[in-house]
């Protein structure tokens, strides 16, 4: 058995953070899929960036669309909805497979929508219906103002990965947003079988501190929040709560681990997936974890974590998860902004080119 497959034998699903219109095209998501074990895909504004600024496969679509008078937002998100129906279309026989447990792809509305309440719940109902695929996730940030949207999404039928969390509160306010949606469809008799996840970012934590965490606590704090936050979902899902919603038809929101790629080139280029091997968890990893993961040996389920007493000994040293946790929100709500301006940037520039060329 590769090393892939044993993270679903442990009962993590196994995700790629990424999608390209030339992993598509190449047939590479494809043996990602057969080969890698490959059950679902994510992807964010800063992947479609790089997508489209470092390669010409979008450019005869972007030529096309911009002579028939597309530009800007509505020009993406035509070719996202392209790319992740197809991906989507090569996972759906895992979704069914699996009762919808696996098999998702996601897309997220306009990271400028991250303070925008109304203008994130029209996003994600207008992409979830253009998109016409049962698999496929709208993806809203946790934000204090994300979190109605997440409930009136769900509650609408809409699929939600919630993503930019970062804390064990901010994991709590989304699960319990998403359990309030569900609850709602219960109360007016509709089906609650309407699939979620809930991201949480992990490496991002270690980098923000590098520069001031002691040596023998190096690379330890993304893990130790992260075993907060599994705690919490698992005592969720053993909440009376939890246990009426899946008896009424539901079903569980998953914990998903986003940002697990290694960032210190000292540490091991699988640290954050062997540390959080986890059942009833999905890891989505760039492609070079991906590939770096398959050429390591075997190995089991992730020891426990003392959360209570790394924390403390962050807390010690002047870290305090809290603060941190702020920090990270902030700047990725500030960083997927960014990667939107660029995005748009890039499909502008392309767009005159093509169109005068």
């Amino acid at each position: 058995m590769n090393t892939t497959q044993k993270l679903h034998e442990i009962g993590q699903s196994l995700w790629l953070d990424n999608i390209t219109r030339g992993l598509l095209a190449s047939g590479t998501l494809q043996r990602y899929i057969q080969d890698r074990s490959i059950t679902g895909l994510t992807s964010n504004p800063t992947i479609f960036d790089h997508a489209i600024k470092n390669s010409d496969d979008y450019d005869d679509a972007i030529g096309k669309k911009a002579k028939e008078g597309k530009l800007g937002e509505a020009l993406f998100f035509d070719l996202a909805l392209e790319d992740l129906r197809q991906a989507a279309d090569l996972f759906l026989p895992i979704h069914d497979k699996t009762d919808g447990v696996d098999g998702w792809v996601s897309l997220e509305v306009s990271p400028l929508l991250a303070r925008d309440t109304a203008g994130t719940l029209a996003a994600a109902r207008t992409l979830h219906s253009r998109a016409e695929r049962p698999n496929l996730f709208i993806k809203i940030p946790g934000t204090s103002e994300g979190l109605p949207a997440i409930e009136e999404a769900i509650f609408a039928g809409v699929p939600v990965n919630v993503t930019l969390l970062f804390s064990a509160d901010q994991y709590v306010a989304a699960a319990e947003a998403y359990m309030r949606g569900i609850e709602r469809r219960i109360a007016a008799g509709m089906n609650p079988d309407i699939g979620s996840v809930a991201s949480l970012f992990v490496s991002r934590w270690d980098v923000a501190v590098a520069d001031r965490t002691p040596e023998s606590l190096h690379n330890q704090l993304g893990i130790a929040i992260a075993w907060e936050v599994y705690t919490k979902y698992r005592a969720l899902l053993d909440s009376p709560r939890w246990q009426r919603v899946l008896n009424a038809g539901g079903r569980a929101q998953r914990l998903l681990w986003a940002s697990t790629g290694t960032k210190d080139p000292r540490a091991s280029d699988i640290l954050y997936v062997k540390a959080l091997a986890l059942p009833f968890t999905v890891n989505t990893m760039p492609e070079a974890t991906l590939n770096a993961l398959a050429n390591h040996e075997e190995f089991g389920e992730a020891p426990s974590v003392d959360t209570v007493k790394i924390l403390a000994e962050f807390a010690a040293a002047g870290i305090h998860a809290d603060a941190v946790a702020a920090q990270l929100l902030d700047e990725g709500v500030a960083s997927f902004a960014k990667s939107w301006s660029d995005l748009l940037d890039c499909i502008a520039s392309k767009s005159e080119a093509l169109t005068t060329a």
